[in-house]
């Protein structure tokens, strides 16, 4: 009596449980696979065998597919691009970002990549600026301003992930189009809207917004966490921006990091103008001076405007004082790989390795590591469509992503260099 006794109160026990907890009746080894999704990591090869997913392999295609996409954009005709970006994120904080159909949650998720994209967007966009607005409460908020600085970016958006209330596209529409509309015409116009709700609560006609911030020139993205919405379909339609659904997190990374290069200039709004720019100097490292950006004394780290000299604290920036642009030469020369990008290599079947005529071709000329796999199996590798030199996967990454410059090219102009002044 008394063991059934306490397996009835082990049983209430375990039923509370599983009314806290929907993992409580499964043992630790099982919920470290349930939270794990280990099974995805597996697929299926020719002989029938699972096999675990070549996860480098995946991110390689997926990169390369990125990259042609990219290049046959840029391939047709002459294309403007968009160099100097004011570019507004827009996310969504509403009781739906706290969803857990992505782990642990959708405001985990979007928090973790639109860090990763903030770093990416300055590295390939030095001249650019970044604003982030939340969305909470049917209330639109300005988190930053503008500005070139990806660490205040970031610290202020960790600060502020609570989810609440309904979401208002409207009203972050009007919020972005104020700030936008202020823009000189050079800049670009953009805004990532990452929307997490199913609908949306808005004071008045979310249409006049729409029109007005296509009026504005302002080019509107969204990317969807849950299902598709004519709203946002509309909104990117009108504006000339793009609009997709992530399926999970790898595809919603993948998604989001498509909007870090300049985008093609739409013809209407692309408008050819000379940008007075200065170059202003670093300050010592003991001068103490206010700072025109936070209104505040600080010590050593900073600039001095070579037109006002007043003190800015990041580059690239806008002048408070005298409005006058300031960025730093490496920034100029960071963003000209985009007008002159490298072409996608090819990629070279296994069996072209194999050839006995292309014993030499069996290393990378970049790394100088060898193609084969360990058991002296032909491996991934790519060819430079001008030199003909071969490349592994990670060096193909590395030279479309942070070179720009294909070494097997440079080698060779080096060396007609050289044999031409020998002559």
């Amino acid at each position: 009596m008394n063991n059934g006794g306490r397996r009835r109160i082990n049983g209430g026990a375990e039923e509370d449980d599983d009314e806290d907890d929907a993992n409580g009746d499964l043992d630790a080894w099982e919920r470290t696979y349930t939270d794990e999704r280990s099974w995805e990591s597996l697929q299926e090869d020719e002989s029938g065998l699972l096999r675990p997913i070549d996860n480098k392999a995946l991110y390689h295609s997926q990169y390369r597919r990125r990259l042609r996409s990219l290049s046959s954009t840029a391939s047709a005709a002459r294309i403007q691009k968009g160099l100097i970006r004011y570019l507004y994120i827009v996310i969504d904080l509403s009781r739906a970002a706290s969803e857990m159909d992505f782990r642990p949650s959708r405001i985990a998720v979007i928090a973790k990549h639109v860090e990763a994209f903030i770093r990416e967007f300055f590295d390939q966009n030095p001249l650019s600026q970044v604003g982030l607005v939340t969305i909470k409460d049917g209330v639109a908020h300005c988190l930053t301003d503008l500005g070139g600085s990806p660490e205040s970016h970031i610290k202020a958006l960790m600060k502020k992930l609570e989810c609440s209330g309904d979401s208002s596209l409207q009203n972050a529409l009007d919020l972005v189009e104020g700030y936008l509309n202020q823009i000189p015409s050079y800049g670009h116009r953009e805004v990532l809207i990452l929307y997490s709700a199913l609908s949306t609560c808005d004071p008045g006609d979310i249409m006049e917004t729409i029109q007005k911030c296509k009026k504005s020139k302002i080019r509107c993205s969204v990317i969807g966490l849950a299902a598709e919405m004519f709203i946002c379909k509309n909104l990117c339609q009108e504006t000339g921006g793009t609009y997709s659904v992530a399926l999970d997190e790898s595809h919603f990374k993948e998604l989001i990091l498509e909007h870090a290069p300049p985008p093609p200039a739409i013809a209407e709004f692309a408008i050819a103008n000379l940008i007075k720019m200065g170059f202003p100097q670093r300050a010592a490292e003991a001068s103490i001076s206010i700072c025109s950006c936070h209104k505040e004394a600080k010590v050593g780290v900073g600039y001095t405007c070579p037109r006002c000299k007043a003190r800015v604290c990041d580059l690239p920036t806008e002048c408070r004082i005298c409005g006058l642009t300031l960025v730093s030469s490496p920034h100029l020369a960071r963003s000209y790989h985009h007008l002159f990008p490298i072409a996608p290599f090819d990629e070279v079947p296994p069996s072209h390795l194999n050839d006995p005529s292309h014993k030499r071709l069996r290393n990378c000329f970049g790394c100088q590591q060898s193609l084969l796999n360990p058991a002296n199996k032909p491996g991934l590798s790519v060819v430079c469509p001008k030199c003909k030199r071969y490349f592994c996967l990670d060096c193909d990454i590395y030279i479309h992503e942070s070179l720009h410059n294909c070494p097997g090219c440079d080698s060779s102009r080096h060396s007609k260099a050289v044999i031409a002044n020998e002559e």
